[in-house]
């Protein structure tokens, strides 16, 4: 299967794409994650990001595509895929298509703005290998070290409140098009969050007809 997540930042799509990725074998593919892999190996358009974000400038769409391009292009990609976190706009969306790329379920997690403040406060992220978790709903171990490397785990400075509100504001004006985009195409399926984690991970599985 070839899946995308959408969701607002913080509405737990990384951990259902992981969830997914593990009960189908198929790589989940974060653009945070591959944008920091492709700028440790050098890549042609890691070296072409690399130049944006030392200069504090987003990394425009053209470099990202290409990014994208060059992990969907893996041998792991072959049978199925899970992007979490692109496309994030309508135009990437519509640069996906022309890459003959077809998607089989668009699943959106849905979760009020509010909920997510809440929840982004208590987020943590590994510093080296970039596994997230979070104080209440998805502790690590010991709640200060990466189960998965063992590094400690920080608070984002974009999980500060006000800045969380300023990042939703730009998701529903430029990522939620998305719903209408796919939508139209038949593929979206919108998944509500639940409290419990396993019921939204139920959801989502029921969603994609894997449950």
């Amino acid at each position: 299967m070839k899946i995308i997540f959408l969701g607002a930042p913080g509405a737990g799509k990384g951990t259902q794409a992981e969830l997914v990725s593990a009960r189908l074998g198929i790589p989940a593919i974060s653009t945070g994650a591959i944008i920091r892999e492709a700028l440790k190996s050098g890549t042609e358009m890691g070296l072409k990001a690399k130049k944006f974000i030392e200069a504090g400038q987003l990394v425009p769409d053209e470099v990202v595509i290409g990014i994208i391009k060059e992990r969907l292009e893996q041998s792991d990609c072959k049978d199925g895929f899970i992007l979490d976190g692109f496309p994030r706009t309508v135009p990437q969306a519509e640069a996906l298509d022309k890459m003959g790329v077809k998607i089989d379920k668009v699943v959106s997690i849905e979760v009020s703005d509010e909920k997510i403040v809440e929840r982004m406060s208590g987020r943590r992220v590994c510093q080296d290998c970039g596994a997230t978790y979070h104080v209440v709903y998805k502790p690590s171990k010991d709640v200060k070290t990466c189960d998965k490397c063992g590094c400690e785990l920080t608070m984002r400075s974009d999980d500060a409140p006000e800045v969380v509100k300023s990042r939703l504001e730009v998701y529903h004006s430029t990522t939620e098009p998305l719903k209408e985009y796919y939508g139209k195409v038949g593929n979206l399926a919108l998944v509500y969050g639940a409290e419990e984690l396993e019921e939204t991970s139920k959801r989502t599985l029921e969603a994609l007809g894997i449950i």
